[in-house]
């Protein structure tokens, strides 16, 4: 049931894709927004490895617009979610395979890729690059060198079932047995509340869920650490994510695990698979990135939820500070490319401010200041005041709350260790998790010990 369900979801897409494509060609600017399209490459073939899946696949339907408009021949290699394709490129690289031109990249991967990677600072200039928001290009540099051009940025706002919400019945049952008013949460520990309030699991309805394995289950506890004032490390990389603040963010993990507020085979989900379920209309809220909102807002698609939900921003935790993991999607140039020239030219194009623009009218939170004045120009003419509002709690969230996670080569290594011990921790009734959570942390510290983190 679910394989059916996941792909009557992509298929969903693949179309609603298509028409985008349709749109975006009758709309083709001709005042120089495509950029990376000026240079002959007539002969020239330039292979791709890259993220795909959806809400990713509209960037890639322009490429034969690139392609007749330089005479280059475009290959996509390989295509992936973030943790296919992040397995790759790390096997890739190691091994001395990468025979592609352009790799997909993100903040929260690159510096494990750095030896591997071509800086870019000589393939863009000052005014390329003047458009992109200062911080991520920041957070896409290391030691002065850039190596990776974003796409749009993720970070996560609260989506919830106004429908749900502003039932009567509802409100009247919700503040009986909890003794406050039903409204969207503004903390965790309100999301909690409501999430245990409306699961069914007997009906297949689940409170609230998230992807629950490799780094969408990491970072998700270290966003719940850092807005319940903890971290995963201290100043000096020692791992800390066992202490009181983090055997309280696991307990309470544990908790909703436990009460069936979460769905019992979460453990085997990435967003795409939650992404399906609320579409489906199987949860009442949810912490989820920016990107599905146009597929989410499409009758067609979403029937179950279209028009019947909200956004705000992200709660707070324990320690009065709001979730904000976050981090861009973007493109580098592996080292050993053969066609860096042509490669930066592709980049260019997949991140101009025409296909940056269609793929932030799709859902995606730009990256670019030009992009930001056209799609907030197209919101004020729309009637939903949602999409008006989304994009002023957008701004908000990336402006307040964005942070990353450790931008440490071995970032996805310490994540590989932590994402197994919380997943033991959410489906084992009697665990003992501030044992579980001491092992991983010894784990962690000697993994980076062992990776020269520390002085001997």
């Amino acid at each position: 049931m679910r394989k059916r369900l996941i792909l009557s979801f992509a298929l969903a897409l693949v179309a609603l894709l298509g028409v985008g494509l349709v749109n975006a060609q009758d709309a083709l600017p001709n005042d120089g927004a495509m950029a990376g399209t000026d240079m002959d490459l007539t002969g020239v073939t330039i292979r791709m490895a890259t993220i795909g899946n959806a809400p990713y696949e509209l960037a890639y339907t322009f490429i034969p617009m690139f392609e007749e408009a330089t005479g280059a021949t475009v290959e996509i290699v390989f295509k992936g979610d973030g943790f296919q394709i992040d397995k790759k490129l790390t096997q890739d690289y190691a091994t001395g395979a990468v025979d592609y031109d352009v790799a997909w990249d993100h903040t929260s991967f690159y510096s494990a890729y750095v030896p591997y990677l071509e800086p870019l600072n000589a393939y863009f200039s000052e005014e390329e690059l003047a458009q992109f928001s200062p911080a991520i290009i920041n957070a896409s540099t290391i030691d002065g060198n850039l190596y990776v051009i974003p796409r749009h940025a993720d970070i996560s706002v609260v989506h919830y079932r106004t429908d749900l919400y502003e039932d009567p019945a509802n409100m009247a049952a919700f503040k009986e047995r909890f003794g406050y008013d039903l409204a969207a949460p503004t903390t965790w520990r309100e999301l909690g509340d409501q999430a245990t309030f409306f699961a069914n699991p007997g009906e297949n309805f689940w409170g609230t869920q998230w992807a629950g394995k490799e780094e969408g289950l990491s970072g998700r506890f270290y966003e719940l650490l850092v807005a319940n004032g903890g971290n995963l490390f201290d100043a000096d990389l020692k791992p800390i994510f066992n202490n009181e603040v983090g055997v309280a963010t696991a307990q309470w993990l544990h908790d909703l695990y436990q009460a069936g507020t979460l769905p019992p085979d979460m453990t085997n989900y990435l967003w795409p698979e939650v992404a399906a379920n609320f579409c489906n209309g199987q949860m009442a809220v949810y912490t989820e990135w920016y990107g599905w909102y146009s597929y989410f807002q499409d009758p067609a698609s979403c029937p179950n939820v279209a028009g019947k939900f909200g956004l705000v921003r992200a709660p707070v935790g324990d320690g009065g500070i709001h979730s904000g993991w976050a981090g861009a999607h973007g493109y580098s140039i592996p080292a050993s490319s053969q066609n860096k020239q042509a490669a930066a030219q592709l980049i260019k194009f997949l991140t101009s401010e025409f296909v940056l623009t269609e793929e932030s009218r799709q859902g995606a939170l730009p990256v670019r200041n030009d992009v930001w004045a056209r799609i907030q120009g197209d919101a004020e003419s729309a009637e939903r005041q949602l999409d008006r509002d989304r994009l002023v709690l957008a701004q908000t969230q990336l402006n307040e709350d964005f942070f990353t996670p450790p931008l440490i080569a071995d970032w996805i290594n310490a994540s590989n260790i932590i994402y197994p011990a919380i997943q033991e921790i959410l489906i084992t009734p009697d665990i003992d998790i501030q044992a579980r959570l001491d092992q991983a942390a010894a784990d962690v510290e000697q993994m980076m010990t062992d990776a020269g983190y520390y002085d001997s």
